[in-house]
C-alpha cells in the first residue's frame, strides 16, 4: 500500500514538472487579474442592474458582429437572470425581424419566443465582413474560454469553487488592446496587438472606447463611469449569464444536497450505533 501511494506521488511530482517545463518552452502566458464578481464562489449570484448593463453593451456594440443563437428574448425576463418585465421583452422583440416562411415576405416581427437574430445572413457573410475571420457565438463563450493557472495554483481552485475563468479573461481580452505592437513584434496586416490573445494577433478591432454607450443612472440616481473597463466589466457578466443562465439555482441545489447527504450520514451513524449496542465486538 505504501509503495502505490509512493508511485502515485512520484507520477504527479513527474506530471507537474512536465507542465511547468512546457510553459518554460513555450514562454509564459500573460498573467490575468480575476475580477471580484457578484457570481463567484458557492453562494454567488448574478446582479440584475449588471446584467441590464452587460445586455446594453451586448446589444448595441457587439451584436452587430457576434451572434446569440441560443438566446430567446423571454429568456430576459426570467428569474436569475436580467429581470426585464414581460411588456418589456415584447417591444424590444418586437424590434426585431425574424425569417418565417410562412409571413408575407418570408419575414415578420419577432415575439418574444424567438431567438436572438444572428447579425449575418450566413457564415460567409460573417466572414466577408471580417477580414475572413468568423466572429464566435456569445451563447457559451464564456465557459468556453478560461484562464491558466500553473501547478500546483490550479488545485485550490476546486475548494473555492472557481469557475470565473472565462469572464476573467474576456475582461482582459477587451482591455488588453494597444494602439501600437511592443519593439520587435511582427503585426500581420489586418490584424490589432491584443496583450491576452493566444499569438496577440487579433482580428477583431477594439469594440469599446470611453463614452460609447450611455448608461442610464440607478434607483439611486447613481450613474457608473461610462469607460472601457466598467463596460467590459458589465458585459462579460453578461456573457457568463447566457451561458449559465441557472448558475444560482444550481447553487442551491447543490447546498441542499450536500446537507442532505450530511443529515443522511448523520441518520445512518446513529441507526448503525443503535443496531448494534447491545452486541460485543
Amino acid at each position: 500500500m505504501f509503495k502505490t501511494k509512493f508511485i502515485i506521488a512520484a507520477l504527479a511530482v513527474v506530471a507537474g514538472l512536465g507542465v511547468v517545463s512546457t510553459q518554460a518552452a513555450e514562454g509564459e502566458a500573460p498573467h490575468i487579474e480575476k475580477q471580484s464578481w457578484s457570481f463567484g464562489g458557492i453562494f454567488g449570484t448574478y446582479d440584475q442592474n449588471q446584467l441590464q448593463r452587460g445586455f446594453q453593451v451586448f446589444r448595441e456594440v457587439c451584436s452587430s458582429c457576434h451572434g446569440a443563437r441560443l438566446l430567446a428574448f423571454r429568456n430576459l425576463s426570467e428569474e436569475g437572470g436580467p429581470g426585464f418585465s414581460e411588456a418589456q421583452v415584447k417591444a424590444l422583440a418586437a424590434e426585431y425581424e425574424v425569417d418565417d416562411p410562412s409571413a408575407e415576405g418570408g419575414r415578420r416581427p419577432a415575439v418574444a419566443a424567438d431567438r436572438w437574430p444572428e447579425p449575418f445572413a450566413s457564415e460567409q457573410d460573417a466572414r466577408d465582413a471580417n477580414g475572413g475571420a468568423l466572429p464566435p457565438d456569445f451563447s457559451v463563450l464564456a465557459k468556453a474560454r478560461g484562464v491558466h493557472d500553473a501547478f500546483p495554483y490550479w488545485i485550490f481552485n476546486y475548494f473555492t469553487a472557481y469557475q470565473e475563468g472565462g469572464p476573467d479573461y474576456i475582461h482582459a481580452l477587451l482591455n488588453g488592446y494597444h494602439e501600437e505592437p511592443p519593439e520587435g513584434f511582427v503585426l500581420p496586416e489586418g490584424k490589432y496587438y491584443n496583450d491576452y490573445f493566444p499569438g496577440h494577433a487579433i482580428g477583431m478591432p477594439p469594440p469599446l472606447s470611453e463614452g460609447v454607450i450611455a448608461y442610464e443612472a440607478d434607483e439611486n440616481g447613481v450613474t457608473l463611469p461610462q469607460t472601457v473597463e466598467q463596460y467590459s466589466y458589465d458585459v462579460s457578466a453578461f456573457m457568463m449569464w447566457l451561458a449559465d443562465p441557472h448558475l444560482a439555482s444550481r447553487k442551491q441545489t447543490g447546498f441542499a444536497v450536500l446537507v442532505f447527504l450530511v443529515l443522511f450520514a448523520g441518520l445512518m451513524l446513529a441507526t448503525k450505533r443503535k443496531i448494534w449496542a447491545g452486541i460485543e465486538h
